[in-house]
């Protein structure tokens, strides 16, 4: 299976102003058994399947099929905050990227809504602490994608990310739009303009 969907991602911040960010993108799903051919604009990591199976045996989970939700390596870059794995056991891993060059993958089993949760384990935004946990709805993509991240804290809810959109056709057209280019510098970008409208910021210990 392989399906190309533009989207539409959002981000939505409530403290201590409300601070609304919102960019076009490009997201594939695939099945990782049956990558599609690499090309310069499209290029899968071949190793991403054992990379998955050895991560789930160390919970104790084996899995059939596996679809990855993500956006393709495209001349030789790519930048992905969010990669989703939906497993035939049920199982969904998000695995969150921060611009650091760090990494955490969340194991979780939705409910038959596509909700699950997760204590917050990655430093991932400048203006977070690691602390509370984030309450997802993560349903399977079909011709549409929906899906919403939220963190709470003790105070709230500051922060709420979603990704909307539909599965368009996979043509040259499409593929040049999808490049991955812009997607870290809008975050920086973004995050810089919260920073000179005086939101704190949280350092980062060592490590990712």
């Amino acid at each position: 299976m392989t399906a190309l969907y533009a989207c539409r991602i959002t981000h939505v911040r409530t403290s201590p102003f409300r601070n609304v960010f919102s960019y076009p993108g490009y997201l594939w799903l695939v099945d990782l058994d049956h990558l599609p051919p690499g090309n310069p604009l499209a290029r899968f990591d071949p190793g991403a399947r054992a990379d998955v199976d050895a991560f789930l045996a160390g919970h104790g989970v084996t899995a059939g099929r596996i679809l990855m939700l993500a956006g393709a390596r495209t001349l030789g870059y790519v930048f992905n905050p969010l990669t989703l794995y939906w497993c035939d056991t049920g199982h969904v891993i998000a695995e969150v990227h921060n611009t650091y060059g760090g990494r955490h993958r969340y194991l979780v089993r939705p409910d038959a809504r596509g909700r699950a949760e997760a204590v917050k384990q990655l430093y991932v935004s400048p203006f977070h602490p690691v602390d509370g946990h984030y309450r997802m709805r993560l349903p399977e993509p079909g011709e549409r994608l929906d899906l919403t991240v939220t963190l709470h804290r003790p105070e709230g809810r500051p922060f709420t990310a979603t990704v909307r959109g539909e599965r368009v056709p996979v043509n040259l057209r499409n593929l040049l739009r999808a490049s991955p280019l812009l997607v870290g510098a809008r975050i920086r970008r973004r995050g810089i303009g919260l920073y000179l409208r005086g939101l704190p910021v949280i350092p980062r210990e060592k490590g990712p």
